[in-house]
């Protein structure tokens, strides 16, 4: 099988399972489910293209990009409620409102590529550097922030769910990080391929890799957190 298939195939079925919790848990859970789902959309997108006429078109590159970025502030903004929460037992709002303003930040974002110029090449780069940035530091964070909500619930059943969503952002870590570095250093090129071989192949392994279990972690957290919590 196709390693890339293989990817799409796992986080098919992440988002699949992310969303489906989001909808059946707590409200206190909803951001970072849709955060995860959010992925998958990210992830579709540039895999997609190919195989959609017309699809392949610098816009819906870009959407793909922002897609992520978002991803990540939503899923970083639940891990906080949830810290808050931990230590609270208080949370505002509701799953409409997280639904509808993550809808609006996608539609909003939209509405700026379109009225913008078309994204060119460098454009698109500009913006899949700015958003491996974010989840590469949001990475850290999240981690660190998760590490102080398992401090807090580490006596509940649940808090082996928040051992494994660490790993799960050391996964993202290592494939957005290794992204990123072949971004900033220019590796993708094909002189610089030449001139660095080692340091190409093995960020594309760790990318590859990064991916693969973060995906394939993201499920199975999940499907944990859901056997616990019906």
């Amino acid at each position: 099988m196709d390693f890339n298939l293989l990817q799409l195939i796992l986080w098919l079925i992440a988002g699949a399972v992310s969303f489906y919790f989001s909808l059946g848990n707590a409200r206190v859970w909803t951001s970072i489910a849709v955060g995860f789902f959010l992925i998958l959309i990210g992830e579709v997108i540039p895999r997609a293209i190919p195989f959609l006429p017309g699809a392949n078109i610098p816009q819906v590159t870009a959407m793909a990009y922002i897609v992520g970025t978002i991803a990540i502030l939503v899923m970083s903004h639940g891990f906080q409620e949830y810290y808050v929460f931990s230590r609270t037992l208080e949370l505002e709002g509701n799953k409409i409102y997280v639904y509808l303003s993550t809808l609006a930040v996608i539609v909003a974002s939209l509405v700026f590529v379109l009225v913008n110029i078309t994204p060119d090449e460098k454009i698109l780069r500009t913006i899949r550097i700015v958003e491996n940035t974010n989840w590469v530091f949001l990475s850290l964070i999240n981690i660190d922030l998760i590490r102080k909500i398992y401090l807090n619930v580490q006596d509940s059943p649940i808090s082996k769910g928040f051992i494994a969503f660490i790993f799960v952002f050391v996964c993202i870590f290592l494939w957005k990080g290794s992204d990123l570095y072949v971004l900033v250093y220019n590796l993708d090129d094909v002189a610089n391929q030449q001139l660095f071989p080692f340091r190409y192949q093995l960020s594309v392994i760790c990318s590859n890799l990064g991916n693969l279990l973060a995906g394939l972690s993201v499920a199975g957290t999940f499907l944990y957190l859901a056997r616990l919590l019906r």
